[in-house]
């Protein structure tokens, strides 16, 4: 049975990519899921699996030739199987490479994964969901040495969180195309290596970096070629850096531009490059290029790259400050009867549920109760529009050695107290060792951000967008307070709401942190809510 193979759905807006390159050729064998060939857009790089396993007997499109969503690129014969095992003997083009993983292919009739020896790319996985790119925070692997299936190659940065990518194989590393501190795109190749057991690949270490250079250059020509029109992709980056196109040399069929080409170039050109070769998040602060020369005070100065979470982290609350009607209300809240409700049932939680009873879930719950009486507080502002959402998904600023983070309680309302102590505790853990994904850390209709913990008295809080409200909470301090015409010495605590004023009054405002208040010291109001 032939099966076709189609250019994917590749995102909203995208209509067409260019073939950049087909990690197989026709006769091979193929596996389900195996990536076949690599699309790029001006967005992103994709990577089409095949469809189903069997030999590739047509491909359509060649590389550099621009296919739109749903072009037929290819095709797969599900019950041929014995031309691949035929076609795999003529890779004796590689002589002198091959000779040491000889005896493999004689040993593997079986096995159709990678033969030993084979050189792979190691390639960007998706990050998750409106992710394009991440930035290389650090290799664990060097050029030479030696690893074993999953075992973690690189780790990647991205404005949510730091992914570990690891080896699809046991192999030995030949290249590292993308340093640390560079950004590249999902998909993209960051480095290379050579198929085989750890110890084996011991021994060609010193002959294996050599070897992947002469395989790919061959294919390279001094020039592009002029009849061909540039990819998307190419296009953007040969613009944003004006580029000319013909001092680029080539590695594409018949003189065609690739985006590896340009990224190539852009690498090799020296410190007078314009622009990275892939874009940057934008920037918050002044490009270094563009900061007069600095001087290096003799006492000591340690100079380290902003992390990519830490730009974003940055970005972000600058658009809040510049797009909002940013505004802060504030109150003050007696913990005295949150303090005495722990007291009495601290103990008796912790032996329950196995997690201490803690007073960020009893804040979820007053918020979230403040939340549905008035949810302009739950609501965003999108383009002229409001949007009111009848569901509470509580974010939880963390703070990580990263940077500040904000992972999310999905249906917080229906949560228990325990719950929501145990999912914040584990949030708090894995935010701690970067572990954390990007689906824990999108959306949200609401933050709470605690900066009492750190001894903080009161501060205004920046609101997380496209939310409109953030609750801040401070420490508790012991202060003199009049309570029925006598002063007494309360537990205190400061309470700040920061609020979009395009969308929230002041009125609603402070009937917010009254609730808030009224919970909190009376939290009986929380099991009728009232």
């Amino acid at each position: 049975m032939t099966i076709e193979i189609k250019v994917p759905d590749m995102g909203e807006s995208v209509s067409e990519g260019t073939i950049a390159r087909w990690f197989k050729a026709v006769g091979e064998a193929v596996v389900a899921d195996e990536p076949l060939v690599e699309i790029e857009t001006d967005k992103v790089t994709v990577e089409v699996p095949a469809p189903s396993s069997g030999v590739l007997t047509s491909i359509g499109a060649d590389e550099g030739v621009d296919v739109e969503v749903g072009t037929v690129i290819g095709a797969i014969d599900e019950n041929a199987t014995a031309a691949p095992k035929a076609d795999s003997a003529p890779p004796a083009e590689k002589p002198a490479a091959e000779k040491p993983a000889e005896p493999t292919p004689a040993k593997a009739p079986a096995a159709a994964a990678a033969a030993s020896g084979e050189t792979m790319d190691v390639t960007v996985p998706a990050l998750g969901e409106s992710v394009t790119e991440g930035t290389i925070a650090r290799w664990l692997k060097q050029v030479g040495e030696s690893f074993a299936a999953d075992e973690a190659l690189v780790e990647i940065e991205t404005d949510k969180v730091t992914a570990e990518l690891p080896a699809p194989s046991a192999g030995t590393l030949i290249e590292i195309i993308a340093d640390e501190g560079v950004d590249v795109e999902v998909g993209a190749v960051v480095g290379r290596y050579t198929t085989g057991e750890a110890p084996a690949a011991a021994a060609p270490k010193a002959d294996a970096p050599p070897e992947p250079v002469p395989a790919e250059a061959p294919a390279a020509s001094a020039s592009a070629n002029p009849d061909h029109p540039l990819s998307p992709a190419v296009q953007k980056l040969v613009d944003e850096n004006g580029l000319d196109p013909a001092a680029i040399p080539v590695t594409g069929r018949d003189g065609r531009i690739t985006k590896g080409d340009v990224m190539r170039y852009l690498d090799t050109r020296g410190s007078g490059s314009p622009a990275p070769a892939v874009a940057p998040t934008p920037a918050v602060f002044t490009a270094a290029d563009d900061l007069p020369e600095r001087a290096v005070d003799p006492r000591g100065e340690e100079r380290i790259r902003m992390s990519k979470l830490r730009q974003t982290v940055a970005t972000r609350l600058k658009q809040a400050q510049n797009n909002a009607a940013m505004l802060t209300t504030f109150n003050e809240v007696d913990m005295q009867g949150v303090m005495d409700l722990r007291a009495r049932y601290r103990d008796e939680f912790e032996k329950k549920h196995g997690v201490k009873l803690g007073f960020m879930s009893i804040f979820v719950k007053a918020a979230i109760n403040a939340l549905k009486e008035l949810p302009s507080v739950n609501a965003e502002i999108y383009g002229d529009e409001i949007i009111y959402r009848n569901y509470y998904d509580i974010g939880i600023a963390v703070g990580g050695e990263q940077g500040l983070v904000v992972p999310v309680l999905r249906d917080a309302d229906k949560q228990s107290f325990a719950g929501i102590e145990s999912q914040i505790a584990e949030y708090g853990q894995r935010a701690r060792d970067g572990k954390l994904t990007m689906k824990e850390l999108t959306g949200g209709t609401f933050t709470i951000t605690n900066g009492g913990i750190f001894g903080s008295m009161l501060s205004t809080p920046i609101l997380n967008p496209p939310q409109s409200g953030i609750l801040g909470m401070h420490n508790i301090v012991k202060r003199p307070v009049v309570v029925d015409d006598e002063i007494v010495i309360r537990p205190m605590m400061y309470l700040a709401l920061s609020y979009d004023h395009r969308i929230i009054d002041g009125r609603e405002a402070v009937t917010f942190l009254v609730r808030i208040k009224q919970a909190i010291e009376d939290p009986e109001r929380l099991l009728i809510e009232v």
